[in-house]
Formats: structure tokens, sequence, C-alpha cells
């Protein structure tokens, strides 16, 4: 009996063991590069403030890319890749921005730490220290990912889209692991950027065949409808937080609850009971299931940033951002 005892003691131990082994080896953690390019997340950040200084859209671009990156094959930097029918070429990618920013760190890096830092980890760093230097707040990035060995345009074919319903936004969220809370949070993300006129302006004209979006506030509509001629003017750019288009906050939040949110698929999160009730939380409407926006997105954007991290013969950490090794 003691021999059978041991035996199985043994397994357990051996097993619990390989489970701790695996799930430390495939995933990412905090201070990955601490020994062998120590000051990696501060020449990132530095070169993100440089390029911000010059242009702070800058920082909703490279907030956005990440997004775009992780929600098709991973966080793997496919988004990166330059190359006849890569994912940079498909539709819902013709308008990302800052891949000069993410180049630029990638060069500093490899004469500093040669063939030590994935493009990856800099693109979500980058998203990061976006954030932070648009007022938000700090959370800690965990690091170790390898960037992907495939980038095609035709898997680009989940991304949530403007047009989206809630249940619709849900089920793309659920597919990566995210919640609804999640889901308010990261698309919360709106607080800075703009969006061109042709993602919306069907809710301004012609909407229901009965004139604009009934959910835009009235007063609203003028203002956008000059922004965004009927008929033309498809390329021109809205902020999606009018009022703080640069500015990290929870105004955003507040826009939607005023009947101001610019795409059809922001504004039914105020719309839909089952995702109002975190837009109210965020901003303090709801007593002591209060949130904090900031606090919540480093969480949500922790959980998105380990989306299909690859480790291992899963990846290779490039060269160069734009290309395979």
């Amino acid at each position: 009996m003691d021999g059978v005892f041991i035996n199985k003691r043994f397994i357990m131990i051996a097993l619990l063991c390989i489970v701790s082994t695996t799930v430390h080896g495939q995933g990412t953690r905090v201070g990955f590069y601490a020994t062998t390019c120590p000051k990696a997340e501060s020449i990132i950040k530095s070169t993100v403030q440089s390029h911000l200084n010059s242009d702070p859209t800058l920082a909703a671009g490279l907030l956005r890319m990440h997004f775009h990156d992780c929600f098709v094959q991973g966080c793997d930097a496919s988004v990166l890749v330059t190359g006849s029918a890569t994912e940079k070429t498909a539709f819902a990618n013709l308008e990302l921005r800052g891949f000069e920013v993410i180049d630029d760190a990638k060069t500093q890096l490899e004469a500093a730490c040669p063939g030590v830092v994935s493009c990856a980890d800099i693109l979500a760093l980058a998203a990061r220290d976006s954030v932070v230097l648009s007022g938000g707040l700090s959370w800690q990035v965990p690091t170790g990912r390898k960037d992907g060995h495939v980038s095609q345009a035709s898997d680009v074919n989940n991304l949530p889209a403007p047009t989206d319903s809630v249940d619709v936004q849900k089920q793309k969220f659920a597919a990566k692991g995210l919640n609804t809370q999640d889901l308010v949070t990261l698309v919360g993300g709106h607080t800075i950027g703009t969006a061109a006129c042709q993602f919306f302006s069907n809710r301004l004209y012609n909407f229901t065949g009965n004139g604009p979006d009934p959910s835009i506030d009235p007063s609203f509509v003028p203002q956008l409808q000059a922004l965004c001629p009927q008929n033309s003017g498809g390329s021109n750019r809205v902020p999606l937080d009018t009022g703080s288009q640069l500015k990290f906050d929870t105004s955003y939040y507040a826009n939607l609850k005023n009947g101001r949110g610019i795409l059809e698929s922001d504004e039914e999160l105020w719309n839909d009971a089952s995702t109002k009730m975190f837009v109210q939380r965020y901003l303090g409407l709801r007593g002591v299931l209060d949130l904090s926006f900031s606090v919540e997105f480093g969480k949500s954007m922790v959980k998105m940033g380990n989306i299909g991290v690859k480790t291992g013969a899963d990846g290779e950490i490039r060269k160069i951002c734009s290309a395979f090794n």
C-alpha cells in the first residue's frame, strides 16, 4: 500500500511540474527583457514620446494597430508585415497608422540588443505608452511574445465592424476569450482617435428610410452632416470622442450617454442593457458598483495582449518588423 501511495504521489508531483512548465513556457511575463535587454521598455517609450510630440494623433493609431494585430492570428506582429496580400493590405487595415514608430523603435533596439526584442512586444508596449502619454494610467505589460510566420489578408475577416450589433460584438470578443466588460472597456479606446465618414455617414441621412438615426442627439446631427456631406467626403475624419479626441478619459462614455457616439456600434453600447451597465459604472452612475475606466482598461489590455501568443518554434524575433526573417 505504501508503494502505491508513493507512486501516486510521485505521478501527481510530476504532472504538476509538467503543467507548471507548460503554462510558464507558453505565456508571457512582466520583465521578460530585464536581463537580456534592460533598456528595452525605456527605448520604446522614448521613441513613442518623440513621435507623439510631433503628431499626438499617432497614439490612437498605435493602440488600434495592437488591437487589429491581436484579433487576427493573435498578438504576433503579423499586421506589420509588408507584401502582397498580407494583413496590412486588407480593407480593415488600410487606414492603420504608426508603422514608422514601430520601425524606429526596432532599429534602436537592434542596435542595443540585436535579435532579442520581438516586434509583437514592441507593439504591445507602444500601445501602452500611447495611452499613458495621452493621459491614461500605466499598467505592467507582460512580454515574451515572438513574431508570427504568417500574414494573410484573407485572415482579416472577423474584426469588430462599425455596424455590428452588441450581440455580434459580444460574439467576436468571446471568440478571443474576452467578456462583455472587456468589450465595453476596450472599445473605450475610442476616447482617442477619429473615424472616416464612410464608416458612419449612413446614420446621418437615410438611416432607416426616414431621416437620421434616431439614437443620435438631434442637435448633433447638423454638426456631423457639415463634416460629412451627403454623397461626398467619405474620407473626411471625425473625432470618435467629440471635444476630447486627444485625451484618454471617460468623456467618450459621456458622449454615448448623450447620443453623441459616432459609430453605430459605439452608440449601441448605451442602447443595450448588458453593456449600458458598464458604461454607467465608468461614468460613476452606479454607486458602489462604479469602476475606474483607466484601471480596468489596463486589465483588459493585458487579457487582449495574451491572445494567441507565439513562443518557441512557433515564432521568431524579426530583424525588421515589416518582413519575415
